[in-house]
């Protein structure tokens, strides 16, 4: 990689929302990495969580917290809550009954913080399946939200909604097969879409960072990008080696504990955008 190829990455500040483990565990399991017989190690969980906020500090983001709330061990995973683009909200509808009352604790933060919420009437999980590229939403369909939330987003945001359907149970959620790099261009791993996806998605993004299965088990796609630092597990190694090679620079930051219960840096992760 050369001086030149990273100068041509502009990171650009970013506001997360995020939630503290407080309370995280794996109690149920409405995923395949979820086995509610594996013990979880609640302060390392918090270390590597408190690691991320520290990382995103560091590199000139601003972190904001929702106060965790007893009885929802998944609400750590911030980023399924709702998405955000040019200050509007569309919220939650969790498909599993285990994680529907996180919704109130994230609608009642956003609306303190000055925000109206869209409460959507189909099963969405946020930015989990719905992920803003700067120009339109890619949004996954599959396991958890549905295509009706799609058409919902759509005529929410007025930006186009294109629908991508993941085959893959392990990867359930968009955001752990694809993320977004920067205005132009996302990183994914093909096989976790179906074949017209994987179609539309090489036709939007010819030039896009592909990441393998090994990557993509190792969490390396729920990743968070400011346009230059890509925070990255830090065992997706193929993945970040082949950012560092375009011009990004992999900033590791190990969530493994999350792992057992199907989340990453990006699930821990919701961004604000103004």
């Amino acid at each position: 990689m050369t001086a030149t190829a990273t100068a041509t990455r502009t990171p650009r500040s970013r506001r997360f929302l995020v939630c503290e483990p407080t309370h995280f565990a794996v109690r149920y399991a409405i995923n395949p990495w979820m086995r509610p017989d594996a013990p979880v190690d609640v302060g390392l969980a918090r270390e590597q969580w408190r690691s991320l906020i520290r990382a995103y500090r560091a590199h000139g983001h601003t972190v904001d917290s929702v106060e965790p709330a007893p009885g929802l061990p998944d609400m750590v995973f911030a980023a399924n809550s709702a998405v955000v683009v040019g200050g509007r909200v569309f919220g939650s509808l969790f498909h599993a009954p285990e994680r529907r009352g996180e919704s109130v604790h994230y609608d009642t933060w956003f609306q303190a913080a000055g925000y109206e919420v869209h409460r959507p009437r189909s099963v969405c999980e946020g930015e989990g399946d719905l992920v803003w590229t700067g120009r339109y939403v890619l949004a996954g369909t599959g396991f958890r939200t549905t295509r009706e939330a799609h058409r919902e987003a759509q005529e929410f945001f007025g930006h186009p909604v294109i629908s991508l359907t993941l085959v893959d149970p392990h990867f359930y959620h968009l955001d752990t097969a694809l993320f977004v790099l920067d205005d132009d261009n996302v990183s994914y791993y093909p096989e976790a879409f179906s074949p017209g996806s994987r179609a539309v998605l090489a036709r939007l993004y010819p030039d896009a960072v592909l990441a393998t299965r090994d990557d993509a088990f190792a969490f390396g796609l729920n990743s968070v990008s400011d346009g230059r630092h890509v925070f990255i597990a830090p065992r997706a190694e193929a993945l970040a080696a082949r950012l560092d090679e375009r011009g990004y620079v992999p900033v590791p930051v190990d969530l493994s504990e999350f792992q057992k219960a199907g989340g990453g840096i990006k699930c821990c992760t919701q961004e604000i955008r103004s």
